[in-house]
């Protein structure tokens, strides 16, 4: 099984509840389909670079799991046909993203920042 990453923009328009049901049907469709999601993060309400839809911002959600290549398509065909989701990405993670995805869910760019601190007060 090969490792994922995808990252879906939703509508803005949607309250908290609405977003929470649309990931909860992804993750949903996800582990119902053999795979193993890895890690969740949302974040949240953003700007969005350019107008999609005449929207300015949307929220953005990422799910790194791992699952066979066919199930990918079948992923992006609903994606497709949510029409929550104004736009979405899925890529398959080499050796070297996959290194840096564990040390940034293990916060080593977090440490790094703080020992500066730490100098810069003494």
């Amino acid at each position: 099984m090969q490792q994922y990453e995808t990252v879906i923009i939703l509508t803005p328009l949607l309250s908290e509840e609405a977003v929470k049901e649309v990931l909860a049907k992804f993750t949903k469709l996800i582990k119902d389909n053999g795979a193993e999601i890895i890690h969740e993060d949302s974040w949240g309400l953003k700007k969005l670079a350019y107008p999609i839809q005449k929207k300015t911002t949307g929220y953005y959600h990422l799910i790194e799991f791992k699952a066979p290549g066919e199930f990918i398509n079948k992923l992006e065909v609903e994606y497709k046909r949510d029409e929550r989701i104004m736009r979405f990405l899925t890529v398959s993670l080499d050796k070297h993203a996959l290194a840096y995805n564990e040390k940034k869910r293990s916060g080593a760019f977090n440490k790094k920042k703080e020992i500066k601190v730490e100098e810069a007060v003494r």
